[in-house]
């Protein structure tokens, strides 16, 4: 019988290996709105991308702030998610619903 594999494990082995997995997780997280989902989701990528050491020379913030920041009761200030954000390859910028749908569509088939 094979062992079970703990989700968390699970989650961050794929958040590792799954660039495209990242990106989706970061936006599921963000469209919830919910500041404790952002910041679980965060310190999960951050994990799963070379730890929040590797995080706090990219962004330039400290290790323990940015423990603290991605804990539970963190109440981080903008400028620190965009830095955190954009520390782990994500920059914040605005995109409109429209343009949204538009990345997703499929391309016509032509048919010569």
């Amino acid at each position: 019988m094979k062992k079970s594999t703990n989700y968390q494990a699970f989650l961050i082995e794929r958040l590792r290996k799954d660039e495209a997995f990242r990106e989706a997780y970061l936006n599921e997280a963000l469209e919830d709105e919910n500041q404790r989902l952002i910041l679980l989701a965060l310190r999960n990528v951050a994990q799963a991308t070379g730890g929040l050491g590797r995080l706090s020379k990219a962004t330039g913030l400290n290790r323990q702030h940015l423990y603290r920041t991605l804990s539970k009761g963190g109440n981080p200030t903008w400028e620190r998610i965009e830095k955190i954000f954009d520390g782990l390859g994500y920059p914040l910028r605005a995109v409109s619903k429209k343009s949204l749908a538009m990345a997703h569509e499929k391309p016509a088939s032509y048919k010569a």
